[in-house]
């Protein structure tokens, strides 16, 4: 990678040069981010994978940056207007309006007004008013009143559309005015439109300015999707006469003052350019460029999202009864074992209009016994805290416990292709059961197989850009499953597909290969899967777990590479490998800076060490159970002043929706959150503010 680039990314992220450098090498050599950020800490020296993944980001932006250059290079070379100086400014590009602004007067373009200016042969006459080269500019244009120019009022006006043409396609006069546009403000107005009931959710944006630096990522977004949706026209407030006046004083700068006359025809070029050319273009560049800072803050807000509610408290294995609650049509209940795997599915229906309680009690009571029912989690939609209190009702065996779990997404799993292979006997409705249990014993492994864009969290996830959603969201998936760790002979393939270095196709392969050969013993025996080759074992054999493995190691995140050095700390202290892992006391005997040698440094020592103290370790807490107010059921139970129990159901840059037992969730406003940070599912208390019955809306505090 160009020194240019990796001094870039170094400044950008606050980090070293030789810690860009040797990331970006590992990924030539084909490393992942996973196995980089935890298996690689001397070269990266300790960058996270969050860090890593920045990193790769911009190695692969710039990338594609060097195939623009390319042919950028050869498109101006093949006009043969291509000089050493130009090469050295594209060359040393590092970033692509800059880049895009250097190529902007050579790029092929449409027929404009200059272009018709230029076949009648004005571009002489507007070279000369151009270099300041005529103090009489009429004079001059009169020589060109022939053929298709009738006047010399002609050949001025062709002559200033050339002229017009190149200041706006001067890279230093767009940059200075993109420094002023980036100063003004946003000012919206409504439309005809805005009177449409859909427009109403935007009212407070429809008479709204604010100076773009300051305006907060939700807002612009938000405005952005009121001017798509047809209800906003938007625009900048820059001062069209400040800034001709500004483009005048570099074109003087950069050449000579003109005349009277020239300077009067040089400021109708510029006035022309400024209202014509630059300022649509410019408005759309640095609103553009201010939503690309937007898109990146609010895909930050969903990946943060994303990685609470997939490293979410697990019950673990444990025999699940789950019920997807629902009034007329019933509550669904699918009963699993430890693995997930579904027992029994039926609807009981305890709530109106059929209200057979008795009956369904007898059923619930009957499916806890005969499976052996540990743990049961009960959808949060539709009839969710009826039938919470209808299920506290039954006498449970005292290990039970009862669970509301998120429902997002699972209708979505239920119709998809991944549910219809996994149970293709049974209709959405069992499957969407399965799913709410399954997302209960291990939230990670299920939620892998539902898009993150359906989960219900984040905001504005449609309207920022889809490909850093995608890169941010996959890598966020693929950071949860490597640092929990995925069991080899258990894990689905859509599990196994976001280890490092695996994939759909390998996952597949793996899992074929499980089942013909009952299962994986050791690590080692990856390699026998077909096409798994040394660099996927390298990458993916730490990130997996086999459960009962004669080497304790294959239980653990050491990875195989390290084994030779775990092995030489057992023989150091005199006792087997086997005995040292999880011997925490052994493990505080061994001296770190005894196996730190050549490329194996401190950090990799102090790692293995640590997994050796608790191997395996689930770096997720336990699940907790959850009682909302048995007094609040319906909005219109609630009151400003009270204090009530909740769950945080989204987070955004604005605040916490936090579910409090009523079908509307609540707002918790950042300026209400007292200085606390809060995580998804996290159990709060809060305090209601307000209470507005009519738009449905409830305001809250967080309470210390």
């Amino acid at each position: 990678m160009k020194s240019i680039y990796i001094k870039f990314i170094s400044q950008h992220l606050s980090i070293k040069d030789w810690q860009v450098e040797n990331c970006a090498a590992l990924f030539e050599e084909g490393n992942t981010i996973p196995f980089i950020s935890r298996y690689r800490k001397e070269k990266t020296g300790g960058l996270d994978d969050v860090e890593v993944a920045e990193i790769k980001h911009w190695t692969d932006v710039f990338a594609e940056m060097e195939k623009r250059k390319a042919t950028i290079i050869e498109t101006i070379s093949g006009l043969g207007k291509l000089t050493d100086e130009l090469r050295e400014s594209i060359e040393n590009c590092v970033v692509s309006t800059v880049l895009e602004d250097l190529y902007l007067p050579y790029r092929p373009k449409r027929r404009t007004r200059a272009t018709a200016a230029k076949e009648a042969g004005l571009e002489p006459l507007a070279d000369r008013m151009y270099e300041v080269q005529t103090a009489d500019p009429a004079k001059d244009a009169a020589k060109y009143v022939k053929g298709s120019v009738a006047s010399v009022e002609e050949a001025l006006a062709g002559a200033r559309d050339i002229i017009a043409e190149r200041i706006s396609e001067t890279a230093a006069n767009r940059e200075t005015l993109r420094a002023v546009y980036r100063m003004r403000r946003l000012v919206t107005k409504a439309t005809k439109n805005a009177s449409s009931p859909e427009a109403q959710k935007y009212k407070s944006y429809f008479d709204y300015s604010e100076p773009l630096s300051r305006m907060a990522s939700h807002r612009l977004l938000a405005i952005l999707r009121a001017q798509e949706e047809g209800f906003l026209n938007i625009k900048i407030d820059a001062d069209p006469e400040k800034s001709c006046s500004q483009l005048y004083y570099n074109f003087c700068k950069e050449k000579r003052h003109p005349s009277a006359a020239l300077a009067a025809q040089i400021k109708d070029a510029i006035s022309d350019a400024y209202s014509r050319l630059l300022a649509p273009s410019l408005t759309n560049e640095v609103i553009k460029e201010f939503k690309q800072k937007a898109d990146i803050e609010s895909i930050s807000v969903f990946g943060d999202n994303l990685r609470q509610l997939l490293l979410a408290p697990p019950v673990g294995q444990k025999r699940t009864m789950a019920i997807d609650p629902g009034f007329r049509n019933g509550c669904k209940i699918a009963c699993l074992d430890e693995r997930g795997e579904l027992l029994h599915h039926e609807i009981i229906y305890p709530h109106p209009p059929q209200s057979e309680k008795i009956k369904s009690i007898m059923s619930v009571s009957r499916m806890v016994e005969q499976f052996e029912i540990q743990a049961i989690a009960i959808g949060n939609g539709t009839a969710s805290r009826e039938t919470e209190a209808f299920v506290k009702k039954i006498q449970l065996p005292d290990d039970c416990k009862v669970y509301v779990v998120s429902e997002d997404g699972a209708s979505i799993y239920s119709a998809s292709e991944v549910a219809r292979i996994e149970f293709p006997d049974e209709d959405v409705t069992v499957r969407g059961a399965v799913s709410i249990g399954r997302r209960l014993m291990d939230p990670l492994a299920e939620l892998v197989k539902i898009d993150p864009k359906s989960l219900g969290v984040g905001q504005y996830q449609y309207d920022v850009d889809q490909s850093l959603l995608k890169e941010k969201l996959d890598n966020t998936v693929e950071s949860c499953v490597n640092s929990v760790g995925v069991n080899l002979n258990t894990a689905s393939p859509y599990l196994l597909s976001y280890v490092a270095g695996i994939g759909p196709a390998l996952a597949a392969s793996i899992v074929e290969y499980r089942a013909a050969s009952g299962g994986f013993s050791s690590r080692s025996q990856l390699i026998k899967v077909p096409r798994l080759g040394a660099k996927a074992f390298q990458q993916c054999a730490g990130f997996l777990r086999i459960h009962g493995a004669s080497d304790p190691l294959d239980n653990s995140a050491v990875h195989p590479e390290s084994y030779h050095i775990v092995d030489r700390m057992a023989r150091d202290l005199g006792v087997k490998t086997v005995d040292l892992v999880g011997n925490k006391e052994l493990c505080s005997k061994i001296k770190a800076a005894d196996y730190a040698e050549g490329e194996v440094g401190l950090p990799t020592i102090n790692d293995i060490i640590k997994e050796l103290s608790k191997p395996g370790l689930d770096p997720r807490e336990s699940a907790q159970e959850f009682s909302f107010d048995d007094t609040i059921h319906a909005l219109e139970d609630i009151q400003a002043g009270m204090e009530l129990p909740g769950i945080v159901t989204n987070i955004t840059a604005f605040g916490a929706f936090v579910d409090i037992g009523v079908h509307e969730n609540g707002l918790i406003h950042v300026s209400q959150m007292r200085s606390k940070t809060v995580k998804l599912h996290q159990h709060v208390k809060v305090y209601v503010i307000s209470v507005d019955y009519d738009r449905k809306r409830i305001s809250l505090r967080l309470c210390d």
